[in-house]
């Protein structure tokens, strides 16, 4: 029992560990890149889509402008669809698990259970299957967003909420040029004070 309870506690360590060396899937030279003192590049993105998308256009942007900083982050949706999501998963595992053992909730409300209990419970692996499938297509709707949102130091430079399509690679690093050049000149302006 202690060996067990040791080697528990050796993998969570072990976890802990990749987790703050590899946060979040993104890779350790990503980290340095935060320390940099160039433009930040941010892109909120759908939780349910959009990852590969994100990934290429980080990709070609890094090549294209080493000195910008890219952050990708998840576009949440409102808060109550976020409480269903929720919601809906932890009733999905207590459905799942009264579903398994065979306790019948609606004896415990003095009520007579319904006909797909009764077929729930003669055909158990099914009625598991279709509430997991159902309840996560459910949690994925409450999700999803469609957002694929684009900010260069706090300032939006593209919305798919707005425009209803993702910007081309193109679309992008046009709009990343003209960008930086109004910074570069901005810059340049001399700033007299009053």
């Amino acid at each position: 029992m202690r060996l067990l309870l040791l080697l528990l506690v050796a993998a969570s360590a072990m976890v802990r560990s990749e987790a703050s060396a590899n946060l979040g899937g993104v890779p350790s030279k990503r980290l340095k890149m935060q320390y940099a003192t160039g433009p930040l590049l941010k892109f909120q993105i759908c939780v349910s889509g959009y990852r590969r998308v994100f990934e290429e256009y980080m990709r070609v942007i890094s090549q294209r402008y080493p000195d910008i900083r890219i952050e990708g982050e998840n576009y949440l949706p409102q808060p109550i669809y976020r409480h269903i999501a929720s919601f809906l998963s932890v009733f999905k595992l207590v459905l799942i698990g009264l579903i398994i053992v065979g306790k019948d909730p609606f004896a415990f409300f003095g009520m007579q259970a319904p006909s797909i209990w009764q077929w729930g419970q003669e055909n158990k692996v099914y009625a598991c299957m279709m509430v997991f499938f159902l309840s996560n297509m459910i949690e994925n709707q409450c999700m999803s967003t469609g957002a694929f949102e684009i900010t260069l130091n706090d300032v939006p430079v593209w919305s798919k909420l707005e425009s209803g399509h993702l910007p081309s690679m193109q679309q992008l690093v046009q709009i990343l040029d003209n960008e930086m050049k109004l910074n570069v000149h901005m810059d340049s302006i001399p700033h007299h004070r009053s």
